[in-house]
């Protein structure tokens, strides 16, 4: 990851090398896709929720009687839940998120998963970034589902800024690597790093390539853009500063992330994927109080940059997608926690969803080898974010047509 001081600071070493260094190969910057053609100017921002959510604590079948069975140390209590349906509840710590739900403000999407679910941190999250059925086919893809996406939109930035931001100091997710779309991290308005579309190993696209005389003129260029494109988005973040807060954000490292996409968005920012991280899921022991503070913080967000928007007049262009790479193991283990499982919830929020609980409520007595039985695939979820939300024919970019779920 290269600050812009280190990108200025190494352009004269840079000018003088034999040839294009294959990470350079990839920044050129392409004017982007007419904003008429780009569905009203909708964006999506991603949360990804790092080491695999228990999601039967999170949207809890309180009223399946093997519950209390699986979890005899981690149950929790039926009078503690935020009722969301029939036998379900939703986690205490989840009650902003539950209040966003009775807003018509955000859906829930049950057991979502894939077939021959990989329950390795590193293997399934490539699965679900790339869009690959597989770990062999996730680790052969050079380009992220959304990277694609801008991709075949044409989306690839501006002088104004780029394609996709990632806010934070993680390196660049999968789901955002792409061919020609540019994508910029940075951690706040004064810290802002430049990410390249793609990793230093993976070859650069065909013609992308100067030659010869050209390289002082193409070094020249990627600099100045790449400087031009930092400047700007550290411009537009203070700008947005003070337009419509109306929210009022919670003490958190997500709430912090989400505010300065808020930001972001009221400058005007021209990017259409905002991408946040949220570390910590990874409960194999002391389950209970960790994750309460993680869905606390994650729906404390979501209600503060919703509301935030909305007083901005901005939320009507905004979806949020939550995920996790995958769900734990219905069974608790022996230290007061759950391991690795396969299924689990994805949230939606914003005011074009269709509110409420989505999917099948998993059913603990009909265990797959101990774990839960997905009954919605998550490119099923990409396509209805894609197809009825980016403007984004789904089907080219997830490897075959997935019918969009009914949530938009």
């Amino acid at each position: 990851m290269l600050t812009r001081r280190d990108l200025i600071r190494r352009s004269a070493f840079l000018s003088m090398a034999p040839a294009v260094p294959a990470f350079l190969a990839r920044t050129g910057l392409a004017s982007g896709a007419d904003e008429a053609k780009e569905k009203d100017g909708r964006v999506l921002v991603v949360v990804q929720l790092d080491g695999g959510n228990d999601g039967i604590n999170t949207v809890v079948p309180f009223g399946d009687e093997a519950y209390g069975k699986l979890r005899k140390a981690l149950r929790l209590p039926e009078d503690s839940l935020c009722k969301v349906g029939d036998g379900v509840g939703l986690h205490r710590a989840l009650k902003p998120a539950a209040e966003l739900m009775e807003s018509h403000r955000l859906a829930i999407v049950q057991g979502v998963g894939y077939p021959n679910p990989d329950r390795s941190h590193f293997e399934s999250m490539a699965i679900w970034q790339t869009a690959r059925p597989d770990r062999a086919s996730a680790r052969e893809e050079s380009a992220g589902w959304l990277g694609r996406a801008l991709d075949a939109a044409a989306t690839r930035g501006t002088a104004s800024g780029p394609a996709a931001v990632l806010v934070g100091d993680e390196s660049m997710p999968r789901s955002l690597w792409a061919r020609r779309a540019q994508a910029t991290s940075f951690a706040d308005a004064s810290d802002l790093t430049l990410a390249m579309p793609m990793p230093a190993s993976m070859p650069a696209p065909a013609g992308a390539r100067p030659s010869g005389d050209d390289l002082s003129a193409f070094v020249r260029r990627t600099v100045t853009t790449a400087y031009a494109t930092a400047a700007e988005m550290e411009a537009a973040a203070e700008r947005g500063r003070g337009r419509g807060d109306a929210a009022r954000y919670p003490a958190s490292g997500l709430a912090k992330r989400l505010e300065l996409v808020a930001r972001s968005l009221k400058a005007g920012s021209p990017a259409r994927v905002f991408y946040a991280i949220q570390a910590g899921y990874d409960t194999h022991s002391a389950q209970l109080p960790t994750h309460a503070r993680l869905l606390g913080e994650l729906a404390g967000a979501l209600r503060a940059f919703l509301d935030d928007l909305a007083a901005a007049r901005l939320a009507d262009r905004v979806l949020v997608l939550a995920f996790s790479e995958f769900g734990r193991r219905p069974e608790e283990n022996g230290s007061l926690g759950t391991d690795h499982g396969t299924a689990g919830p994805v949230f939606l929020a914003g005011p074009a969803v269709k509110p409420g609980l989505l999917g099948r409520t998993p059913r603990l007595g009909e265990l797959r080898d101990g774990d839960l039985a997905w009954s919605v695939d998550f490119r099923s979820v990409y396509a209805a974010v894609l197809d009825l939300w980016l403007g984004i024919p789904s089907a080219g970019i997830l490897g075959g047509p997935f019918e969009p779920l009914a949530v938009i």
